[in-house]
């Protein structure tokens, strides 16, 4: 795969939704280990201690669980234009520009085929942290607090949808992402997507959505620095009575060391290390898994539960 689209920078923020706001933030904050950057309206606006943005996750009281958008910010003003004249094209729904929030300028919203608001910009706010979060090295963007799980940064998300193979079109064409791993079932289909838009291994996954659902969240993941870090996680949430859904383990596909577990309102978070894998080579060819691949399980054995597989937020009847 060649001529790869630049005009896309990384994964920005994740907006959560929450039915327990405060329950939710607290868990963030003091057992996940964000940092608050600001509360506005019924949105709280936290980040990694690594994250050089003014936030990565949006948290938003509702009614209801998931995710309320997913937002990308671009390479440069004129990236955006680009990228805003190949959506209109697309025949994608669009829902036009909307004002920023606290942390970012004004930004172009669409819609997948199924129900998920995507949005991009370019107009940034970096973080400037106060006195006693400041770094002694100046090439951080926040101290090391070392509170919670303490997580590095945003890492990505996996969406659910009906049809993973549109949902890849939708990617390729607006965004100019690529896949680097793949699963294709015995029927044919596309079971699983993995996504990138610079050299990440991925910042965007989609599987198969088994639940019944429209529009649904499977997990928003941050990054760690270690495995070990990963453990010491496990147990914080042990002493506060996070539910472990899976892990600590490896994944097969794309190798990262993962566990995951449920926030107050239900909503499946995961932390990842990844041990800085990269693709590199311009012309990789996306790596495709089998149904016999994923009946071995995760890579040393762990077979998948079956949760993993129907549990998404919003929750339906038909799934969990």
């Amino acid at each position: 795969m060649s001529g790869r689209c630049r005009d896309v920078a990384h994964l920005g923020h994740v907006e959560m939704l929450t039915d327990r706001f405060e329950e939710s933030l607290d868990f963030f904050v003091r057992v996940y280990g964000l940092t608050l950057s600001a509360r506005e309206g019924d949105s709280a606006y936290l980040r990694a201690w690594d994250d050089y943005e003014f936030h990565t996750l949006k948290l938003t009281r509702a009614g209801a669980t998931g995710v309320g958008h997913v937002a990308y910010r671009v390479e440069s003003p004129e990236a955006l234009e680009r990228r805003v004249r190949a959506i209109e094209a697309s025949g994608f729904k669009t829902l036009g520009w909307v004002e920023g929030d606290p942390g970012h300028g004004r930004a172009y919203r669409f819609e997948d085929p199924f129900g998920h608001v995507f949005e991009l910009y370019w107009e940034t706010r970096r973080y400037e942290p106060p006195a006693g979060e400041a770094p002694k090295l100046k090439n951080l963007a926040q101290r090391y607090h070392g509170r919670g799980a303490c997580p590095r940064r945003i890492d990505h998300l996996n969406l659910l949808a009906e049809d993973v193979t549109e949902f890849r079109r939708f990617m390729e064409t607006c965004f100019g992402s690529r896949v680097t791993e793949m699963i294709r079932l015995d029927n044919g289909r596309i079971g699983g997507c993995w996504f990138t838009v610079n050299d990440k291994t991925y910042d965007l996954a989609c599987t198969e959505e088994h639940g019944g659902g429209r529009g649904r969240l499977h997990h928003v993941t941050y990054a760690t620095d270690s495995r070990e870090d990963i453990l010491r996680a496990a147990d914080i949430f042990l002493e506060n009575g996070v539910h472990i859904e899976t892990g600590p383990h490896k994944h097969a596909i794309q190798g990262t060391f993962f566990l995951y577990v449920w926030e107050p309102a239900g909503n499946r978070v995961e932390l990842a290390n990844s041990g800085a894998r990269l693709i590199l080579a311009p012309d990789w060819e996306p790596v495709v898994w089998t149904e016999a691949d994923r009946r071995k399980g995760q890579a040393w054995g762990l077979k998948t539960i079956d949760t993993f597989h129907t549990h998404g937020t919003p929750p339906t009847k038909k799934g969990n």
